[in-house]
Parts: structure tokens; sequence; C-alpha cells
């Protein structure tokens, strides 16, 4: 495959998925987040695995196996990140979501060092404080005065959950052996099955309007399965480390996309996010490693040098795994 499909396919998924948040905020304006979250997953669940049968041929009865780890996944990920986010975006704008949200892989790295003893080198520290710098203009407007006289928002709040969410949710999935995709599809099928308690107490509705049901299609179709399949097929033809670098993307694309259906750019969430991305960038840097070293692979057929890789809706940083 050329390289320049690659690289298509790649940016393709992170504009997919940055549409999540330009329609999120659409869709969760005529329906709740509960019934958004429970219909993305019962019109995608089927879909993602004939998607990982296609993509990754995999063991199902070996993915089954990990059925308690893909449930706390799925409660996790795909439902409370999801329930979060979803939430937040009716407090807070789509641009403002996704600039928060984009701290995630500096998160993750945070937590990896903290509760799994993973290395950070001084580059890497300084991304986190450049990275949480930029979140904290974002959150107060570029107005420290404002978070201490009124504290965070409702929004701000609940896009911070589900950024917390989905860090434990990234820290745990190092555990799991299924292929990304495939686990993907199981737990999509946990969190229908464990949303159905949920919408029997609250109840569930469609959009009612064809904008609404545009927007609910396109979230089922785009960030919930083609981002999938697009990232994987990209990340593997030129490595997860180069693929990390379109991360970067996200934020840049939800931007686009909210002022192009009318959305409104504020300064200080223009300044944070680049402060964000430029942290993030330096989080995930790594040293090149060593031509005279050979390092062994890594658990799930990665290199030992880190990367990132998919993971949900999200990418995570992959760090150099311990000796075990």
């Amino acid at each position: 495959m050329k390289r320049g499909r690659v690289y298509l396919f790649l940016a393709l998924a992170n504009l997919f998925w940055a549409g999540n948040y330009v329609f999120g905020e659409m869709v969760t304006r005529e329906i709740s987040p509960i019934s958004l979250t429970f219909f993305r997953w019962v019109f995608a669940f089927l879909p993602l695995i004939a998607l990982a049968w296609l993509i990754e041929r995999p063991n199902w009865r070996a993915a089954l196996r990990e059925w308690k780890l893909h449930l706390l996944q799925s409660v996790l990920g795909l439902t409370g990140y999801t329930l979060f986010l979803y939430a937040a975006l009716g407090f807070t704008g789509a641009v403002n979501a996704a600039v928060i949200s984009a701290i995630n892989p500096a998160v993750i790295a945070l937590g990896a060092a903290i509760f799994l003893r993973e290395h950070l080198n001084r580059v890497q520290v300084t991304g986190l404080v450049v990275a949480f710098v930029g979140v904290t203009v974002v959150l107060t407007g570029g107005d420290l005065g404002q978070l201490v006289a009124q504290g965070f928002g409702v929004g701000d709040l609940l896009v911070i959950a589900s950024v917390l969410a989905w860090a434990v949710y990234s820290l745990i999935s190092r555990r799991l052996a299924t292929p990304p995709i495939t686990a993907t599809a199981v737990q999509s099928v946990f969190a229908v099955v464990t949303m159905l308690p949920v919408i029997a107490f609250t109840g569930v509705s469609l959009p009612s309007s064809a904008a609404g049901a545009l927007g609910l299609a396109y979230i089922v179709i785009f960030p919930s399965m083609a981002g999938y399949a697009l990232w994987n097929i990209g990340a593997s033809k030129v490595g997860p480390s180069r693929a990390g670098t379109f991360l970067n993307l996200l934020p840049v694309f939800t931007v686009v996309i909210a002022l192009a259906l009318g959305a409104t750019l504020e300064l200080p969430a223009l300044i944070g996010g680049a402060v964000v991305i430029a942290g993030v960038y330096l989080t995930l840097h790594q040293r090149r490693a060593d031509p005279s070293a050979s390092p062994g692979p890594a658990r799930g057929g990665l290199p030992a040098a880190s990367g990132t890789r998919l993971v949900g809706d999200s990418i995570e940083p992959v760090p150099n795994e311990r000796p075990e």
C-alpha cells in the first residue's frame, strides 16, 4: 500500500473521531446521553463483530476467556466514558471538550508512572506539566481568579471524569491479549447488555429530527467502526510511533468541524489547545533506541520501543515494558 494512502487513512480516522464530539453535542440536544450511548452500541456491535472477523480473524474463544476484563472495560470505557462525555457536551461545547480530552495520553502516561512504575524521562515530565497548564487555560478561560471564585463548571467536571475513566480503562487494557477491534466488539456486546437495566428504568428515545438521526448514524458508522479499521490498517503499515503523531489532528479537526457548523472559537481555547498539543507531543516523546541493541518483542506483538495503540475511542501511549 502506498504511503500516501496510509497517511490518508490515519488522518481520516482522527477526522471521524473528531466528529464524535461535534455530532454528539448535536444529538444530545434531542435525546439523553443514556439513549445516545445505548443506541450507539446497539447499532454498532454487529458490524464491529464483522469488522473484527474481517481484519483480525480472532480466536473468539480466547477472547471470551478474558470476559471479566472485557466486562470491566465495557463499564469503564464504552459505557462510563461515553456517558460522561455525552453528558458534558450538554454543558460545554465540543471544542472545549475535545481540547480537554486531548490530555488523555498524558493522563495515561502519568497513571502508568504512578501505578505501573513506568519510567518517564525529563522531556516527558515537562510535557505532562505543559499539557496540564494548557488544560487549565481552557478550564479557566485564561483567568485563574475565576477558578478560585467559581470553581469548575459541571461540563468541565464531566469531561475530566471521562478522562479519568478512560485512563483507568487504558491502563487495565494492557492486561488484555485480545486484539483491539475484537476487544471493542466483545465489549460493545457487554455495553448493550449492562445498559438494559438502566434503560428499563429511564427509557430511551430516538432523535426527533432528520439532523439528529443523521448525527446518530454518523456516530455509529464513522467513530465506532470506520475509525477503528482505518487506524489499525495505517498503524500496521507505518508503526505505532509514527501513527501516533497523527493524534494531534484530533482537536484540530474538532475545531474545524465545529467552526464549519457555526460554532465560535474563543481565544483561551485556541491558546490552551495549542499548549495541550505541545505537551502531549512531549509526553509521547521517546529517545531513539540504541541501534546496537536488539530488544525482544513486547506483549501484544509491538516492538519494545514505545509507541501508541488504539484502545476503544482513543489512543494511549505504550511505554517500554518492565521486565517480568
